[in-house]
């Protein structure tokens, strides 16, 4: 009896190949297709997965959970890998492992499988998340099997093998780079993209304009929190108030798509060790982070605000790396829960030729005091005070001034 094995599976060139390829060496496979935001036909994949021989398809719909579970909390915690990288790919991949898992326990298959190559990222974040699920579970990586490897070099041999088999592949799609879409973002990287000095080309983009070719007017909008979860979005010259997360979400992405908003190009340090070069364009993800850490700024308390961004870094690695179910991932996300009660407000936000810009923010749990504030009225604060104040934390400085220059008074 052929054993069964449900492969993560894109409809694309290496998972067609993948499928062909177990099946020759004797499995059943169930192929598991994952929408999270990806511009595809999703019968047409089925399909081509049926025809290319998967004894059994499942596709399922997870971009609500994507934004409500993965990407709101990241956001939320301020997740910003080294500085500058929103972590669209690795936000989708834990959410694809879990309903995998649950796909293969379904179909009583102990065996998973991926096509994630061996230098990636993906390979990373697909095998521990499914040693935290499943962990009796086997997997099975082609791109890291000597069968496999010592058969295919590369996109050629692939090719080759294709036409062989007569799979249907839309080679048409064939670009000199490699891409990732989810709802968060569309990645780019390899091919000619591995010169670092070579810039991206205008027509390779996806989600968003260019920026000099956004429109002259800009976009007026307003974001509602509660808890730091978005929950309404409303826009300027609009009656209609988005609160559907979901929606919510698509809207941003036309918007900041529109204005232009939400383009990097990084080289970054993958997990394994390799310096990558990535374009991304993150235009919904940009204007929740912009908006979120203006409102933070109101309405959570300073400290709260220091020691959560002490851990945001971790945070981000965590993601980045694959950790999502991890102990420690635990721990930093319930510390993250309590430091979001209260984030509560609206925030006024401009689009405009790439930018985000705040206009103004408001909230129901601000600790900003106008009054305590203003420099025209005492409010409460007593300004002797502050003699002491100054007094009692110049004492170290005068000190270490004493022993650097030592005799000096």
């Amino acid at each position: 009896m052929s054993q069964k094995i449900v492969l993560a599976y894109s409809g694309g060139l290496d998972t067609a190949c993948i499928l062909r390829f177990l099946q020759e060496r004797g499995y059943d496979v169930v192929a598991f297709v994952a929408n999270v935001g990806q511009q595809e036909d999703f019968d047409a994949v089925e399909a081509r997965a049926r025809a290319q021989g998967a004894t059994d398809v499942v596709v399922r719909d997870l971009r609500q959970e994507l934004v409500t579970d993965y990407i709101v909390p990241a956001v939320a915690g301020n997740a910003v890998y080294e500085n500058r990288y929103l972590l669209g790919t690795a936000l989708a991949r834990p959410l694809i492992a879990r309903h995998q898992v649950e796909v293969a326990r379904a179909f009583d298959a102990s065996i998973l499988s991926h096509g994630a190559t061996g230098k990636g990222n993906d390979q990373v974040r697909f095998e521990l998340a499914f040693a935290a699920l499943a962990p009796r579970m086997t997997v099975l990586a082609p791109w890291k099997d000597r069968e496999f490897l010592d058969r295919f070099q590369g996109r050629q041999d692939l090719l080759r093998y294709a036409a062989e088999q007569g799979l249907e592949i839309d080679v048409t799609q064939s670009k000199p780079y490699s891409t990732d879409e989810n709802l968060m973002h569309c990645s780019y990287e390899a091919g000619v993209l591995e010169d670092p000095a070579v810039a991206p080309t205008e027509d390779m983009f996806r989600l968003t304009r260019s920026p000099a070719d956004a429109p002259d007017e800009p976009g007026e909008i307003t974001l509602r929190f509660k808890n730091a979860r978005p929950v309404a979005l409303l826009e300027e010259g609009s009656d209609n108030e988005t609160e559907d997360p979901l929606e919510m979400y698509l809207r941003l992405n036309e918007l900041g798509g529109l204005h232009g908003v939400g383009r990097i190009d990084i080289v970054e340090n993958r997990f394994v060790g390799i310096k990558s070069r990535g374009v991304y364009e993150t235009p919904g993800g940009t204007i929740l982070h912009a908006a979120l850490r203006d409102l933070e700024g109101i309405a959570m308390d300073r400290e709260v605000l220091r020691l959560r961004d002490s851990l945001s870094p971790k945070f981000a690695e965590l993601i980045y790396n694959g950790f999502w179910f991890s102990p420690e991932m635990d721990f930093i996300r319930a510390a993250f829960a309590q430091a979001q009660e209260l984030i509560d407000g609206e925030v006024r936000l401009r689009l405009y030729k790439g930018q985000v810009s705040v206009r103004g923010r408001s909230s129901t749990s601000s600790l900003y005091d106008q009054n305590l504030a203003s420099m025209d009225v005492e409010g409460g604060y007593d300004a002797t005070d502050a003699r002491g104040f100054i007094r009692i934390n110049s004492l170290r400085l005068k000190a270490h001034r004493v022993i650097v220059r030592t005799g000096e008074q």
